[in-house]
């Protein structure tokens, strides 16, 4: 797919190194795709239907990531992006491997293994993936080059959910992650041919944490922040919603999501090309995320089968017009960072993970004295601050203590 596009939708020659990350990322996310609806699901149930325990959960996992981030980045001063990307391959399978063994005997001994092995994927995966990402992606082409991510990623998925609802319902979930597993070692193939980047993290822990306090950064960091915390809604509230709302019926939440994913594909591509070429980039993420917002409210008053899939396909296509330009703004201040792309990158995997505690602190609240969708009003709101993202960011500078 990515070879047929690469003349007729592109305007130049996609790089080596572009194509490698894209392939290794489009097989885990299938390998992901697979258990990303139903993981919250599984702790849910795991958890005896705790939803306080499901999100502290995820919040445990959230929080030291965002606090250790600096600290992984000296560590791959020494030990290589190329090196640590092939690593987090292996740290992602062992993921999903605990989950093959986990039930409601051992959780207590096994989720601290998990936890573990999860922030060890991450301090090897993010930091190197998105530092590539803005140095083998141009400018000319980069709201396409997210497109085709994201399409790729939602072509792939149009059929995912299904499946997975299938293979639970006949089956197991230890069947699924079995499937798993195989599918995210496979998807270390490609990094095996990644080219090496050259980077080194040279900011001190204590100038790590007065760059993400500055003033000058401020509305930057707020945005990332806002971004995680919306995030944190639309991956891991909105499964357990459903499925309450679908009593349920693993098979029935892998179809409608399937309806909702495949609405979308097309106008994915069309509008990565459209905002290339066309519309500033600020304008769109802007309108896209006033109208993103409205799709969280109506969703707080969903109750049918039928609501979830239209005001589904409604977020699914409004965050197109979210989520492309605001990725390619962050990867081209990201690459306007020159040398310094990955402390950017850590001020911003900082922010994005203490805006997801942040949500995972407020959703455990209010699960308390209400029902989870209200929580959807505060994904609006996040929503909303993520359209101030803006290209003249400031720049990093070098490190002086």
């Amino acid at each position: 797919m990515l070879f047929s596009f690469n003349k007729k939708y592109f305007d130049k020659p996609l790089s080596h190194g572009f194509v490698s990350l894209y392939t290794g990322r489009t097989i885990a996310l299938i390998s992901m795709g697979l258990l990303g609806l139903f993981m919250p699901i599984f702790l849910f149930e795991l958890f005896g239907n705790n939803i306080q325990m499901t999100f502290t959960f995820y919040g445990i996992g959230f929080i030291s990531y965002g606090l250790i981030v600096a600290i992984g980045a000296k560590f791959l001063n020494r030990y290589g992006f190329k090196k640590a990307l092939q690593t987090s391959v292996f740290l992602g399978a062992l993921y999903y491997a605990l989950f093959y063994f986990i039930d409601q005997s051992n959780w207590k001994y096994i989720i601290p293994l998990i936890l573990m092995t999860l922030l060890l994927y991450r301090m090897t995966y993010w930091l190197p993936y998105h530092v590539d990402f803005a140095k083998f992606t141009d400018k000319k082409n980069r709201c396409r080059q997210v497109s085709i991510f994201e399409a790729t990623r939602l072509g792939a998925g149009v059929f995912i959910p299904l499946i997975s609802g299938f293979i639970i319902t006949r089956f197991s979930f230890d069947v699924l992650f079995v499937v798993s597993i195989f599918l995210y070692l496979i998807s270390g193939i490609p990094y095996l041919a990644i080219p090496r980047t050259k980077e080194n993290f040279s900011w001190s822990l204590k100038k790590t944490w007065q760059e993400f306090f500055s003033k000058e950064k401020r509305k930057m960091i707020v945005v990332f922040i806002a971004f995680g915390a919306e995030s944190v809604v639309g991956l891991l509230v909105w499964p357990i919603f459903i499925y309450q709302l679908l009593k349920g019926n693993y098979f029935q939440v892998g179809f409608i999501a399937t309806l909702i994913i495949a609405v979308t594909v097309v106008l994915q591509l069309f509008l990565g090309r459209y905002i290339d070429l066309e519309t500033p980039k600020e304008r769109v993420l802007k309108w896209g995320s006033i109208l993103y917002s409205i799709g969280w409210i109506i969703k707080a008053f969903i109750a049918t089968a039928f609501q979830i899939f239209i005001v589904g396909a409604y977020h699914s296509v409004s965050s197109i017009l979210l989520n492309t330009p605001f990725d390619a703004l962050n990867y081209e201040i990201m690459a306007d960072q020159g040398h310094y792309v990955d402390e950017f990158t850590v001020l911003r995997e900082m922010a994005v993970n203490f805006g997801k505690t942040l949500m995972v602190i407020t959703i455990i609240i209010i699960s308390f004295f209400f029902a989870i969708q209200w929580v959807f009003l505060f994904a609006a709101l996040a929503s909303f601050i993520i359209g101030f993202l803006r290209r003249k960011e400031p720049i990093m500078t070098k490190a002086l203590v």
